[in-house]
């Protein structure tokens, strides 16, 4: 059946997403490593107080800020030189708190409601607030979930040749942010069907699961609701990541369930 279209937001939905976006980690390590080069980033927010240490600070302007960033350190790179930086620095970053590759920050639940779906003839896609380019390099081995089902954010790109080789080259320049309600217009520009089953964890979600489950037949909304401190993390409607108010207010009135995470897992990592 075509229309067994399946969504799925990524950090905190898939992977972890405390103590910062993942993709914030490979963003400041590069900032870290170009800012001899760049010495007017001492002053310049948000890079000053990366190199000042103040994440918090950093990443106060969410999405749109984190692809600030990526521009400023990764615009004229070609999309395979970008791809290879991401795999490199996967191959050796580990997260803070765990010690774990951060691949291995998946929720093993996630990974299997992803097989079952699949079995049932469903496509799974991820629609996530993190760079669509980002995600690609490592998303399929290790969700099953190929390059061409990624919607994310994005910032521009372009055609042309170097050395009289055709690459696609990035730009310091946004695209699109696929958070809030870009992500129903994503999913619109990306699928061109509405998905049957949504899966997020935030607020950031909320659109996405209200355009899912207010389609005609039988459909399906659930949150993932960080409730456990031991094994993962606990937080929801203060959290500077990943805040979870107007989906825990209105799930019930509109039929989603909210998966919690302290009870609900038996499991919360893959390994």
């Amino acid at each position: 059946m075509p229309e067994r279209i399946a969504v799925f937001d990524n950090d905190g939905c898939l992977w972890a997403e405390q103590p910062m976006y993942f993709q914030a980690f490979f963003v400041f390590d590069r900032i870290k490593a170009l800012a001899p080069q760049h010495p007017e980033w001492k002053e310049k927010e948000p890079f000053a107080s990366v190199l000042k240490g103040d994440m918090k600070a950093a990443l106060a302007g969410g999405e749109h800020a984190l692809l600030e960033m990526v521009m400023a350190t990764h615009a004229g790179m070609t999309t395979e030189e970008f791809e290879k930086s991401v795999i490199d620095w996967l191959a050796t970053a580990k997260h803070p708190t765990t010690g774990r590759p951060f691949t291995e920050m998946v929720y093993q639940p996630m990974l299997e409601l992803l097989v079952y779906l699949r079995a049932n003839g469903f496509k799974t896609f991820i629609v996530s607030g993190g760079g669509i380019e980002f995600m690609r390099p490592w998303a399929e081995k290790v969700y099953g979930i190929p390059p061409e089902q990624i919607i994310g954010s994005s910032i521009k790109s372009k055609y042309e040749l170097r050395d009289g080789k055709p690459v696609i080259v990035k730009l310091p320049e946004l695209n699109f942010i696929d958070d809030k309600g870009g992500k129903p217009v994503g999913i619109h520009h990306h699928i061109g069907r509405r998905p049957i089953f949504a899966a997020g964890n935030s607020d950031g979600d909320f659109e996405m699961l209200e355009w899912t489950t207010a389609g005609k037949g039988s459909r399906l909304g659930m949150i993932i609701h960080h409730t456990d401190a031991e094994r993962e993390f606990a937080y929801d409607r203060e959290s500077h990541i990943g805040k979870l108010e107007k989906g825990l207010d209105e799930a019930d009135a509109k039929g989603w369930i909210i998966t919690d995470m302290k009870s609900d897992w038996q499991t919360v990592f893959a390994r």
